[in-house]
């Protein structure tokens, strides 16, 4: 197996473990690590020997996340794929939203375990981390951008 192909299986790992399919994985992996950086769909399967199926689940899946793009050349009549634009920074932008249903869940549990000092200082720290990270990451994005337009 060669270098990218290693990547490429690592990475479909790596999304697995974040929730996507091995298969959308693979192809976030195929898409960040090939020359051209696009492909359709059946150079997908070909070059990550899955079913037509599959893949169609997995792009349908990476496109529902915002991971990649659907675009089409002139001229031509397959759609082609490719990573979305500032896919990273997007993603994480996405993942903030979660932060303030952590904080109202753990709000809940402080509403529900009374005085018990153990179980509210578990909740608080639930409670105090994401709001910390809902305060803090925002700043550090606009820092990323800023710092990514000046490559």
């Amino acid at each position: 197996m060669d270098e990218v192909s290693a990547f490429v299986e690592e990475a479909g790992l790596f999304y697995g473990r974040l929730g996507l399919s091995r298969t959308a994985g693979r192809a976030m992996g195929w898409l960040l690590a090939s020359e051209a950086g696009h492909a359709d769909a059946p150079e997908l399967c070909e070059g990550l020997a899955v079913a037509k199926s599959s893949m169609s689940v997995a792009l349908r899946q990476l496109e529902g996340a915002g991971l990649v793009e659907r675009f089409r050349r002139r001229g031509e009549r397959r759609d082609r794929y490719r990573l979305a634009g500032d896919v990273f920074a997007r993603a994480f932008r996405a993942k903030m939203s979660e932060f303030e249903g952590f904080q109202a869940l753990a709000q809940r549990g402080l509403a529900v375990v009374g005085d018990d000092p153990v179980r509210r200082r578990r909740l608080e720290l639930m409670r105090d981390m994401y709001g910390f990270m809902a305060e803090r990451f925002p700043k550090l994005l606009d820092e990323w951008d800023q710092v990514k337009d000046g490559r």
